[in-house]
C-alpha cells in the first residue's frame, strides 16, 4: 500500500487542480473517503427523521412546526458551518477551547488531508461533521414543543451553534481540545451531541415557560400519530449507522464493530424500556414507549460504540433505556415542561453512556483500527471514569448556562420573542406559523365539525363542542364514516 498523505502548510487547500492531480495523494486509500461519504449520506436522514418523531410525538395542531424546523435547521446549520462553524470547531490552529478563523467561510477547505484522518481529504471530512452539527441544533429545538416561535428557533439554532456545539466539539474532537488531550473518550458524540443537546433543551424549555394547559385537552402529552413516531425512529435508526460507523473515519475493522454496536445497543434499549412499561402498565406495551427505548439506546452507545465489545454494547443500550425510563417523571421534580423528552432521552441518556464509556471501554476494540488505544476502567485504567465525568459535567455546565443566557439575550429583542402568542397556543403553533396548510387529512374532520355546529345552532340543539375535545373528534370520526359510506 502506498503511504498515507500528509497535510502540507504550504498547500493548505491541497494544490490547484488546474496544475496538479489533486486525487493522487490519496491512491489506494479511496475505500476511506468513500465509505465516510455514504455514511454521511445516511446521517442525513436523522434531520427529517427527527422531524417525522417529533411531529408525531405532538398534538397535531402543533405538528407541521416539527417537520418543518427539521427542514429549515438543516438549511440554517448549513450555512452556519460553512460561514465559521467549521472553522471554530476545527481549524488546524484552534486552542483549548475553541478554533480560530483560519477556515472562515471554507477557506481552503477542499481536497488537503483532513485533520481528523490524513487518508480523508478536508471536504468529506467537513459534510460529514456538519451533518453532526444539523442533527444536533434539530434536537435541541425540540425544547420549544408546542409554543416556540419559529424564526427565533432558528436564530437560536444559527447561534447555540456557534457559541455552544463549536466549541464543545473542539474541546472534544479538535487533536488541540482540553478533553481530546486530557483525554477523555467519545467515539461519536455522546458530549458534544447528546449531553450538550438535553441541557440546552431543558435550557430552552425553562426560558419558555411551561405550555397552557386545557383540564378538557385529553391529548396533551399524548403522541398524535404513532405512525410517525415509528417511521421517524426507524429513520434515526438507520441513520445512526452512519452516526457511530463512520466516527472511526476510516473504514476498518473497529468502524465495523461501532455499526454493529449501534443496532446491537438500539435493540437491547428497546427491549429494556419496554419491559419496564410493561411491569409498570399492567402488561401493557406502547410503541412510543419501544421507538424511545431504542433511542435511549442509541443514545447511550454514541460515546461508546467503537471502544466496547458487543455483548458491553449490549448491557450499554439495555441499562441506558432502563435508566432513561426510570426518570419518566423527571420534568414534574423539575418543574420544567420539557414535553419532549429531550433531557430524559439525550441528557441523561448521553451522561449515562459517558459513565458506560469510562466503564467499558477497552484497547482490544479501539486498537482494531490500527492506531488508537483506548482503555476503560474494566483494563484497569479506573482514572477514565473521572475523566469521564470531567467532561459529563464540564458539558453539561457550559450548554445548560450559555443557552439560558442566549435565549434570555434573544427574549428581550425587538422581533425575536420565543414565544407564540397565548391565542396562537390554544389554536395551535401551525396555523399562527403557516398559511393554508395542514398536517395528513384531518382538514375534513374539521370542516364536518364546523358544518356540525352550524347545523346545531340553526335548530337549537346543544353546541357540538359542550363535551371534551376527545368526544368531539369521536363524533366527528363517526360524522366522516357515516357521509364516507352514504
Amino acid at each position: 500500500m502506498s503511504e498515507a498523505p500528509s497535510f502540507n502548510e504550504s498547500i493548505p487547500d491541497g494544490g490547484n487542480p488546474l496544475e496538479v492531480d489533486v486525487n493522487a495523494q490519496y491512491v489506494g486509500f479511496e475505500y476511506n473517503y468513500t465509505y465516510l461519504i455514504f455514511c454521511g449520506f445516511i446521517v442525513w436522514l436523522i434531520i427529517p427523521g427527527i422531524g417525522l418523531l417529533y411531529g408525531g410525538l405532538s398534538r397535531r395542531k402543533s405538528a407541521l412546526t416539527m417537520l418543518f424546523q427539521s427542514l429549515m435547521v438543516g438549511a440554517v446549520t448549513t450555512f452556519q458551518w460553512m460561514f465559521w462553524g467549521y472553522s471554530l470547531a476545527y481549524s488546524r490552529t484552534a486552542g483549548p477551547f475553541i478554533g480560530d478563523l483560519a477556515n472562515f467561510g471554507m477557506k481552503n477547505v477542499m481536497a488537503a488531508p483532513s485533520i481528523g484522518n490524513s487518508t480523508i481529504p478536508e471536504i468529506v471530512f467537513c459534510l460529514y461533521q456538519l451533518l453532526f452539527c444539523a442533527c444536533t441544533v434539530q434536537i435541541v429545538v425540540g425544547g420549544a414543543f408546542e409554543r416556540g416561535r419559529i424564526i427565533p428557533s432558528l436564530v437560536f439554532g444559527f447561534f447555540w451553534a456557534t457559541v455552544v456545539y463549536c466549541p464543545i466539539a473542539c474541546w472534544t474532537w479538535n487533536p488541540n481540545g482540553w478533553l481530546f488531550t486530557l483525554p477523555s473518550l467519545d467515539f461519536a458524540g455522546g458530549g458534544p451531541v447528546h449531553i450538550a443537546s438535553g441541557w440546552s433543551a431543558l435550557a430552552y424549555a425553562l426560558v419558555l415557560g411551561k405550555r397552557k394547559k386545557n383540564p378538557e385537552d385529553k391529548s396533551i402529552g399524548k403522541a398524535h400519530n404513532t405512525t410517525l413516531v415509528f417511521l421517524g425512529t426507524v429513520l434515526i435508526w438507520f441513520g445512526w449507522f452512519g452516526f457511530n460507523g463512520g466516527s472511526a473515519l476510516n473504514a476498518s475493522v473497529r468502524a465495523m464493530v461501532a455499526a454493529f454496536n449501534t443496532n446491537t445497543a438500539a435493540s437491547t434499549g428497546a427491549i429494556g424500556w419496554v419491559l419496564v412499561d410493561y411491569i409498570r402498565n399492567k402488561r401493557r406495551f406502547s410503541v412510543v414507549g419501544a421507538c424511545e427505548g431504542a433511542i435511549a439506546g442509541l443514545v447511550g452507545i454514541t460515546p461508546a460504540a467503537g471502544f466496547v465489545s458487543v455483548w458491553l454494547a449490549a448491557v450499554i443500550g439495555f441499562l441506558t433505556a432502563v435508566g432513561c425510563q426510570l426518570f419518566a417523571n423527571v420534568n414534574e421534580w423539575l418543574h420544567i415542561d420539557e414535553g419532549m423528552d429531550v433531557f430524559k432521552l439525550h441528557g441523561i441518556g448521553g451522561m449515562l453512556g459517558s459513565f458506560f464509556t469510562g466503564l467499558f471501554a477497552t484497547s482490544s476494540i479501539s486498537a482494531l483500527d490500527g492506531v488508537s488505544i483506548a482503555q476503560g476502567a474494566i483494563d484497569g485504567n479506573g482514572v477514565q471514569v473521572g475523566k469521564q465525568f470531567a467532561e459529563i459535567t464540564a458539558i453539561s455546565a457550559y450548554s445548560f448556562l450559555v443557552s439560558c443566557a442566549l435565549l434570555m439575550i434573544m427574549k428581550y429583542i425587538p422581533g425575536l420573542h420565543l414565544r407564540v402568542s397565548s391565542e396562537a397556543e390554544d389554536n395551535g403553533v401551525d396555523l399562527d406559523q403557516f398559511f393554508d396548510e395542514q398536517i395528513g387529512d384531518w382538514g375534513i374532520f374539521d370542516e364536518l365539525e364546523k358544518r356540525r355546529m352550524l347545523d346545531d345552532a340553526i335548530v337549537g340543539h346543544t353546541p357540538v363542542n359542550a363535551g371534551s375535545s376527545t368526544e368531539r373528534v369521536e363524533e366527528t370520526k363517526a360524522a366522516a364514516a357515516t357521509e364516507t359510506s352514504a
